[in-house]
């Protein structure tokens, strides 16, 4: 993370960004936040259709609520807040956690197509070539489909042949390692599970269409993050402006630093700076500022919605949860 920082910001001078955040802009601020927490929303909404299989009364608040937990998670350990969202959410609705790992795995496969289909969107998008201004793009797109389409497969034959897939391969692992079995035996479940939970075509659709709605959202809160630093009266600055930035700067996202702590950096400077001529210093504090208020929203998230879900739970009888009761089972 660290080393991430300093290349980061090794050219800026850090005090003029410093100086541009102080003048943002409250109105646009308030306008990022909320903007960026009904992306959440929507990505809750679309758990909710995604898990309906499973249970169609789960509680919206309790999907929210855990979406922005293991987003707070994230903040402090990388990855291990999609487990705790499982953990939490098995807990306050009582569904197999087994179940739900599966469902947000099928998400994030969802969400790696969405996201390498939105920078293809990008391509005529951009003025210019975009594969020669970002030279490691194109093979990354390359791999990717590569990887999803090599999942994917691996995924329908896990349903399609379940049975017998897995009794052959547990079988040839358990006489080797009965842990190595029972490991295995809990993966095929758990992905089995999930890629089923998905039924009909009108769940696809809806999945479809939230999930058009939240890379929109995503892409607006890039939009007004230019305004709240003033940055449309240095130049030009469209929405496709916005979901050039999205799409490249969620490679940075995807690189497993606590909350996205300095890989975002690096990739939000270098297409602004690179792909759109802005200073290195607007570019650092639209970076800085836009990386503060989502971390700072994410934390404050996660104890807001612990204490107030725990709070209406233990009015109804029900015990409160931690970040460590939760991976207790539910018959202790």
């Amino acid at each position: 993370m660290a080393l991430f920082l300093f290349f980061a910001f090794r050219n800026v001078n850090i005090g003029h960004s410093f100086d541009l955040i102080l003048r943002a802009v409250p109105l646009w601020v308030i306008a990022f936040i909320f903007v960026f927490f009904f992306s959440h929303f929507i990505r809750a909404v679309r758990w909710k259709i995604m898990i309906k299989s499973i249970k169609p009364d789960a509680s919206l608040s309790n999907l929210f609520g855990t979406v922005m937990i293991g987003y707070g998670i994230n903040c402090a350990v990388p990855r291990l807040g999609e487990v705790y969202r499982a953990m939490f959410l098995g807990k306050w609705e009582n569904l197999s956690r087994t179940s739900l790992l599966g469902t947000i795995i099928i998400e994030r496969v969802i969400d790696i197509f969405t996201f390498v289909v939105s920078v293809l969107i990008s391509l005529p998008i951009f003025r210019g070539n975009l594969f020669d201004e970002v030279t490691w793009l194109e093979p990354t797109i390359f791999f990717s489909f590569l990887f999803l389409a090599v999942l994917i497969i691996i995924l329908i034959m896990i349903v399609k042949l379940r049975e017998k897939l897995f009794s052959g391969i547990v079988n040839i692992i358990g006489k080797t390692s009965d842990k190595g079995a029972e490991r295995l035996s809990y993966i095929f479940q758990m992905l089995a599970e999930g890629f089923s939970s998905l039924k009909g075509f009108t769940d696809y659709l809806l999945v479809f269409l939230l999930t058009a709605v939240m890379m929109l959202l995503y892409a607006l809160s890039n939009y007004v993050g230019f305004f709240m630093l003033h940055m449309e009266n240095m130049q030009v600055v469209t929405f496709g402006t916005a979901w050039i930035l999205m799409t490249i700067s969620a490679f940075g996202v995807a690189i497993p630093t606590p909350g996205g702590t300095g890989s975002y950096h690096i990739f939000v400077i270098f297409v602004l700076v690179n792909l759109f001529n802005f200073s290195q210093e607007v570019s650092a504090a639209y970076a800085l500022l836009t990386h503060f208020i989502t971390y700072v929203v994410f934390i404050f998230s996660t104890i807001m919605f612990i204490f107030i879900i725990n709070k209406r739970r233990t009015k109804q009888g029900y015990k409160s949860e931690n970040l460590f009761s939760v991976f207790k089972s539910n018959s202790e």
